[in-house]
């Protein structure tokens, strides 16, 4: 079986992870055959770093090389629509990083053009992919907690100092940088179903961007998730299954390495990283990769564990919790 070759948008912190990652892959499987910044001096020294053949100053001189199976779009949130756009465009399937899109208009373009070209497209919420989160999902249908009636999920550091968290041109604010992982985190818990109402409270920062939210959705049966995402405070980062028989406890949920459980506690270490990693258990990013090459593969054009409707209800959850607060963006006003 040939090796699924990567082509990668932006020289970042993310895309070091995400390369790190993959070469804990049998590099039969996987290759990164080249990447493409916006200045070509930044891609030519993460070519160096990582020993990729091809390094580009440009975005369009990527989308035309012919032998890249999938591009990896990493760049800041507000260039994920139109490099995904440019690369759907050019035929290539996409993995782009979450957010997907500043709003949930973008994303419904994103993924209308890529059924329209039949093309692969997946977002890449990580979190989904571990098998931590296959656990947490056998455990709930095998009834062991009984009827799950509240999940809880926090995340947040103190990030206020980072330009692209910070500025609301560049996307910034808690709620599409972190508070997608409570949000994905309780809808997939809850199988995808619309919650009946929402309640949201927060404040924005002096930049204009949400700074600290709180997130309520309560569901059919009187069943809640109570969300909080930070940019300013150290939260304890973890998420809470509870049940009418027990509960479930997941620390670092958004890159999970142990489930506790009644049972016990259920470990899933991560292979070592041989570079060094910008953020925690990034390894992690292998197991996306694993199921972009078996959709790849398969002729899928969505994977079943992060589909285009479940990214199309996150996006739509973070529009409207955003719309409260009162983050508008550049975006939401085309």
């Amino acid at each position: 079986m040939a090796p699924t070759r990567w082509g990668f948008v932006s020289a970042g912190k993310i895309s070091n992870d995400f390369k790190v990652a993959l070469d804990t892959l049998p590099k039969e499987e996987h290759q990164v055959v080249a990447v493409a910044a916006r200045s070509l001096e930044s891609a030519q020294k993460f070519a160096k770093t990582h020993n990729i053949p091809a390094a580009y100053g440009s975005y369009a001189e990527l989308a035309a090389q012919k032998d890249i199976d999938v591009v990896y779009i990493g760049s800041i949130h507000t260039q994920h629509a139109p490099v995904t756009t440019m690369m759907l465009q050019a035929g290539k399937p996409v993995l782009c990083e979450k957010p997907m899109s500043v709003n949930s208009r973008e994303a419904r373009q994103m993924i209308g053009l890529a059924k329209e070209k039949g093309i692969f497209f997946m977002e890449a919420v990580w979190s989904r992919f571990f098998p931590a989160y296959k656990k947490i999902r056998e455990i709930i249908n095998s009834g062991a907690v009984g009827d799950v009636k509240v999940v809880t999920a926090s995340f947040g550091f103190n990030v206020v100092g980072v330009p692209r968290l910070a500025e609301r041109s560049l996307g910034g604010g808690s709620l599409l940088d972190l508070g997608i992982y409570p949000i994905q985190f309780a809808t997939m818990v809850f199988g995808g179903e619309e919650p009946q109402d929402i309640t949201t409270s927060g404040h924005l920062s002096e930049g204009g961007v949400d700074e600290t939210v709180t997130v309520v959705l309560k569901y059919s049966g009187n069943r809640m998730a109570t969300l909080l995402c930070s940019m300013s405070a150290n939260v304890p980062n973890e998420a809470y299954v509870c049940g009418t028989k027990a509960s479930l406890k997941i620390p670092n949920f958004w890159c999970p390495t142990e489930v506790i459980a009644p049972d016990g506690t259920h470990e899933f270490p991560l292979p070592p990283p041989e570079k060094p990693l910008n953020y925690e258990n990034s390894t992690g990013m292998r197991f996306e990769a694993m199921e972009v090459r078996r959709c790849l593969q398969e002729g899928l054009k969505e994977s079943p564990l992060m589909t285009h409707a479940m990214s199309l209800q996150i996006a739509g959850l973070l529009d409207q919790t955003r719309k409260v607060v009162g983050v508008v963006y550049d975006q939401d006003k085309e």
